[in-house]
């Protein structure tokens, strides 16, 4: 099988409190080969609007692209109860945030990678994705 039918075969999920930026990542892995990414706002699981079990039984994903926003402890978490479902179990995790440092200061070392928009950054997600399925 081929790189490229992988990636196709593949469900990335995009969880983000950002519109821009879960609009930027879903196209950058589209361009990337992945065809099937599905996007959540971590607001809406959060308050409830999207109801994550369901979210994650519907759709599958085999990689989340997570990112931990301010406040950064609150939604770390928030990360953990919801990487403490059953449904979670076994799911990889490229975790992002903003402000590495920050966030390590208020929740201790985490494997969060550090976007702050350039395209370097979306590079390294990618690859972090690729990486996280063998591709």
């Amino acid at each position: 099988m081929s790189d490229a039918h992988r990636k196709n075969s593949k469900v990335i999920a995009v969880i983000n409190s950002n519109e821009d930026t879960v609009d930027l990542l879903r196209e950058c892995l589209e361009s990337h080969g992945f065809r099937q990414v599905v996007t959540a706002h971590v607001r809406d699981i959060r308050d409830g609007a999207t109801d994550f079990l369901d979210f994650v039984d519907r759709t599958q994903p085999e990689v989340f692209v997570y990112d931990i926003s301010l406040p950064y402890d609150r939604n770390f978490r928030f990360l953990q109860l919801l990487l403490n479902t059953e449904v979670m179990q076994g799911r990889r995790m490229v975790l992002t945030t903003t402000n590495k440092a920050a966030l390590e200061s208020m929740v201790g070392a985490t494997d969060a990678m550090e976007i702050i928009g350039k395209p370097y950054d979306i590079e390294q997600i990618v690859g972090a994705v690729e990486k996280a399925l063998d591709v």
